[in-house]
């Protein structure tokens, strides 16, 4: 038995490969998880070559770990964006979802209050009947 896809399901099938990369940077990289791994990496490295007899590869004002981090930015900030904006092209492919299987609910109920109201006529004109029946 063939299962359709909902529209989630296709918009993830058709995902390239790139992608699927900058939608897994952008959730690793805006979890819990990643800061603070990245918090105890910072008081690692300021702490060692804060407390370093011999060498400091990064002495004060921390130059070296400045530049990695202006690095990181500089390739997370695009990544993130290209993650939101299929984000925000998903979110209107539900929202012209959503909106069709409104359209169809509401033609539906229009069809079946169209459907009761004839009932109801038909109901009522065999009563009227019925009544007229009794009369004669």
């Amino acid at each position: 038995m063939l299962k359709s896809k909902n529209w989630h399901q296709k918009h993830r099938d058709d995902l390239d490969y790139g992608s699927r990369i900058a939608d897994s940077v952008a959730k690793g990289m805006g979890s819990w998880k990643f800061i603070i791994i990245q918090t105890v990496l910072v008081v690692l490295w300021m702490g060692l070559n804060l407390v370093a007899f011999v060498q400091h590869w990064d002495v004060y004002p921390f130059i070296l770990l400045n530049l990695l981090f202006s690095t990181q930015a500089a390739y997370a900030a695009p990544i993130i964006m290209m993650s939101q904006n299929r984000q925000n092209e998903r979110d209107r492919v539900q929202a012209q979802a959503d909106y069709q299987t409104n359209i169809d609910a509401k033609l539906e109920i229009e069809a079946l209050a169209a459907k009761l109201n004839s009932i109801e006529v038909e109901k009522l004109d065999k009563i009227m009947r019925m009544l007229e029946e009794m009369k004669s």
